[in-house]
């Protein structure tokens, strides 16, 4: 048996890619559990960067998503994985190549079930 820990990540996290980009959650149903008030975030969210400043030889390559790969057998929400801060996730171009892990800062205090 493996044992997972780490924080739960929900809409109050604070999400940047490597470079300083914010990420947020841009679709998927708010889950049924929230954290102080607002709704955990699942593996079944889509996550967007906006304003990563990331350039390679002058030319820009900003951040445009972060994919999330939680391990099976964690915590499930509406069927889904939830998120944790220690979550393996990795942030991406455009052109899909890989630009380094997001960083996750968060401070929950109670959960409830809508």
């Amino acid at each position: 048996m493996s044992t997972r820990s780490g924080t739960i990540v929900s809409a109050a996290a604070t999400l940047s890619c490597p470079h300083g980009g914010r990420a947020s959650a841009t679709a998927g149903q708010p889950a049924a559990v929230r954290l102080d008030g607002l709704p955990v975030h699942t593996a079944a969210d889509v996550f967007a960067v906006h304003g990563c400043p990331h350039t390679v030889d002058g030319v820009p390559h900003p951040c445009t998503t972060v994919r999330w790969s939680p391990q099976p057998g964690g915590v499930l929400v509406d069927g889904m994985p939830v998120l944790l801060h220690t979550s393996a996730a990795q942030c991406f171009g455009a052109a899909l190549v890989p630009q380094g892990p997001p960083s996750v800062a968060a401070a929950p205090r109670g959960v409830s079930c809508a």
